[in-house]
């Protein structure tokens, strides 16, 4: 219980940061991470003390911090989300970090395309994306978006805020049975 409380402290300040000013500092993310392992190896997380609990945040640390390094890389993914996520991993080991990370794209997504539609109106973008696919059929072959039209996908995903709720899904049952 102490592991989630002090994640959930630190996203707290990423998604508060992230809002208010688009980044994720490194002054929050490195000593997260050092956390989630020291916590973890101290057995105060999910696994038994040691190396256990040390291998459980390495092994989360790594797999979630090299998906997130592959969409750095390919996807023009910031770095402070990479290591969010990596930290996230660190506090949640494997199995529980991939599912906070699957969730924290998929509520991005979510508020991305929320944001999209609030700011430019549904019936614009229906009517550009109509407008758009008309003429690559007409031309036979694909044609890039103009500056303009590729505008409204320039958003910021604000994706501290949806890992704070993301790893809030995740981590619930275990809140709800110490409570309960």
């Amino acid at each position: 219980m102490i592991a989630v409380g002090v994640l959930l402290i630190l996203l707290c300040i990423a998604a508060w940061t992230d809002a208010r000013s688009h980044t994720i500092y490194n002054w929050n993310c490195y000593p997260g991470i050092v956390a989630g392992l020291a916590i973890n190896s101290a057995g105060l997380g999910p696994p038994a003390p040691g190396m256990d609990g040390f291998l459980f945040a390495v092994a989360g640390f790594l797999g979630c911090g090299m998906i997130m390094l592959t969409a750095f890389v390919f996807f023009q993914m910031g770095g402070g989300d990479v290591k969010l996520l990596a930290m996230i991993g660190s506090f949640l080991g494997l199995q529980s970090g991939i599912e906070a990370l699957l969730w924290t794209f998929s509520l991005g997504f979510v508020f991305g395309i929320s944001t999209i539609i609030w700011r430019y109106g549904i019936v614009s973008l229906v009517r550009q994306a109509f407008e758009h696919s008309a003429a690559v059929v007409k031309a036979r072959s694909w044609i890039p978006l103009h500056r303009d039209e590729r505008k409204p996908l320039e958003q910021w995903l604000f994706l501290a805020p949806a890992a704070l709720i993301a790893v809030g899904i995740v981590v619930w049952p275990e809140v709800d049975l110490v409570l309960n």
